[in-house]
Parts: C-alpha cells; structure tokens; sequence
C-alpha cells in the first residue's frame, strides 16, 4: 500500500484527490498546505487522516511514499527537492518545473536516490490519445512522422482564474518567467516532444498581446503564440495557442510518409487519415463515407467507455497516476521517459527566450513592446522607463 500526499491544496488538487480514490493500492495520508484552511478544507471534505500547514512536518510525520505536488509553478523544484531528499517519489504538476536547468537537477537527484519522477501531462493518456498512440508506435504511419500540429487554446473567461490574473497585477502567473502561457502550453508542446528524435530541435517563437486583452488594459501578458519547430531533415512541427480563435481546439495532428492522424481531445476522437488517394472521383465519395464511419466508431468507443464508468474529464489522470504508481511497485520504466520532459522544458526555456526579446527590444529611452493592433496586425507600443 502506498502512502500518498498532497502539497498545495487548490483546484487541481481536488482533480488528485478523487482520481486518487478510484485508484486501488494508495492511501491518502495527509494534505498540507501553507495556508492551514486550504489544507483543513480538502482534509474535511475528502476524508484525509491529516493535514498540515508545514511541508517539513508532513513528511516527517505522515512519512508518505509519494508526494504529489499541486502548487505554483514557481514553487516546484524546492518543493520537489526537499521530497526527494526525504525519500519520496514526485508527481510534479505542469509544468514541471520553471527551467530545463531545474528539470535536469531534479531528475539527477531522483536517479541518484533511486526514485522516480513523472509530470502532469494526464492529457496525454486520455482513452484517444492511448489509442493514437498504439497505432504510430504499430507503425499506422509508415515510418517516423514527417509533421506535427499541435493547438492548445485557452478561453479567458472572466469567472475562471483568468479573471483574477486580469485583475491582480501581483498574481503569482504574473511572475512566471512565460506568464499566462507557461502556465499552460505544456500539454501542448509535451505531445510534440514525445514524437521528435533529437534533442536540441530549432525553435521559432512569435508571440503577442491580443486584441481583446489590449482592449481591458492589458500590455504585459502575451495570450497568443505561434511557434514552428523543426528537426534538422526530419520532423517539423507546428505550436498553436490562442485565446481568440473559434473554435477553441485542443487537437493534435501527426502525419508520416504513408498516413495521419487527427486527435480531438476535445471531442476525444481519433480519425485516421488515409494517405493514399482514390481514382477520380471515387476521392469525393469513400473519404467523406469512412470519415462518416469513423466518427460512428468513435461514438460507440465512447459509449462503452462511459456505461463503463471510465468517461471523465481526468480519465487520463487516472491513468497516468495508476501508471506512475506501478512503476514505483514493479520497478518498471516511468510513464513519461524523462527525455520527453527534458525536451519540453527545453523548448519553452526557448520560447520564453525568444518572447523576451521581442518584448523587451531596448532602445535609447524607450522600451518596446510587441502587440498587435486593432486588426490582429504586429505593432509596438514605446513607453518610457
């Protein structure tokens, strides 16, 4: 039986908790937080033997196996640090950490104390995005993939906690060395990092202020990116976020040198896309009847899976704790190869870089800022120190 604990106790760590009760050989052995009622709150409501205001008194008490933590990115690699000198394995929400630097540290120190590490990209372990998965590693595209598409889109509804980072210009986003977008292009970026071979890919960031965030006064959060990735003669690869296009996807698409794939987390469908074309005009029937097909499939997979119980918004969290989880036990490979997460943090290390320089143009005087105008147009906008 494995004891479990909880470090930050927001909402995301209510999304850890009852994932954590459907998942059998774990006890939840204390939650704690630095502010003592946000870890009261989640001990009463979930039933926890403890809870603490103080991460030192946690592990020395509650002595847990695992540690999952759930707070600021910011806080993340002491946080993860000081579990891991104590004996503990670590689930680190995204992202993993601030920097590839800090990343790097932790995983040495992990493998140095015989422990393991896994992050939270859950969305990658979706009932979907298993199955895409299956078919590229059987070989469904006929080799490695030749492009990639990921969009990750984010709506800034005012209710959410995007309301309070609009409104508080001291919000702990604020001070991610990305903002907004560090806080949650991972999931994106994390799906193309899983299919690239190399590890130090090119990496072409443009970012920019929207229209609409300009319209509330906002000159500092960039809430728009397009990035372009490419190895060199192999894959390429292209990052969407946005904030305004319609629909708001969360798609990715991968395509080799005889077939695609289409996955739709948001619809959680996979569409397999035939490489071949049919003669004449056999091209404008039996593609749109087996797109017909296919979604017809992925309905009645969903059904099962929901009469099954299993259709949930964190499926995926499920899985990938159950997995961790078992790597821990059977000492077996961790569900994300530490690669893979090294490779993402390296390319948003590269992002925010490339970013900060198009902010952050100096010239005599005055300092520029990229946005974009009315029109969605680049524009800089000049203001004196």
């Amino acid at each position: 039986m494995l004891k479990v604990a909880i470090v930050g106790c927001g909402k995301i760590a209510d999304a850890h908790l009852s994932q954590l009760q459907r998942v059998k050989g774990c006890q939840v052995v204390g939650v704690c937080d630095l502010e003592p009622l946000m870890a009261r709150q989640l001990y009463e409501r979930f039933h926890v033997s403890q809870y603490f205001g103080d991460l030192t008194e946690l592990l020395t008490v509650a002595k847990p196996d695992v540690v999952h933590i759930t707070t600021p990115p910011d806080s993340h690699f002491d946080i993860a640090t000081l579990c891991l000198e104590s004996g503990c394995h670590v689930y680190v929400e995204k992202p993993f950490t601030l920097y590839e630097e800090e990343a790097r540290r932790l995983i040495a120190l992990a493998n140095d104390r015989g422990l393991k590490l896994t992050v939270g990209h859950d969305d990658q372990f979706r009932h979907a995005a298993r199955r895409m998965r299956t078919l590229v590693q059987t070989g469904y595209l006929g080799g490695r993939p030749a492009h990639m598409e990921s969009y990750y889109c984010y709506e800034l509804d005012r209710s959410s906690y995007a309301g309070a980072l609009l409104g508080d210009k001291g919000h702990w986003v604020r001070r991610l060395p990305g903002k907004l977008l560090q806080n949650i292009i991972s999931h994106g970026i994390a799906r193309i990092a899983e299919f690239l071979t190399s590890e130090s890919p090119h990496v072409m960031a443009y970012g920019f202020t929207s229209p609409f965030l300009r319209s509330t006064g906002e000159r500092k959060i960039a809430d728009e990116l397009r990035v372009l990735i490419c190895e060199e003669e192999r894959t390429t690869a292209y990052f969407t976020f946005s904030t305004q296009m319609r629909p708001s996807l969360h798609q990715f698409r991968i395509y080799g040198p005889e077939n695609g794939l289409i996955l739709d987390q948001d619809h959680e469908t996979l569409i397999k896309l035939r490489g071949a074309r049919f003669k004449s005009y056999l091209e404008h029937f039996i593609p749109p009847l087996s797109m017909a097909q296919q979604h017809l499939g992925n309905l009645i997979t969903n059904l099962g899976i929901f009469l099954a119980s299993d259709f949930h918004m964190k499926s995926g969290l499920k899985y990938l704790i159950e997995s961790f989880y078992r790597s821990i036990v059977e000492g077996t490979s961790v569900p994300i190869p530490y690669r893979e997460i090294l490779l993402t943090a390296r390319i948003m290390d590269t992002i925010f870089a490339q970013l900060d320089a198009q902010q952050r143009e100096v010239v005599p005087g005055h300092l520029a800022l990229q946005t974009a105008d009315e029109n969605g147009r680049p524009s800089s906008l000049h203001s004196t120190p």
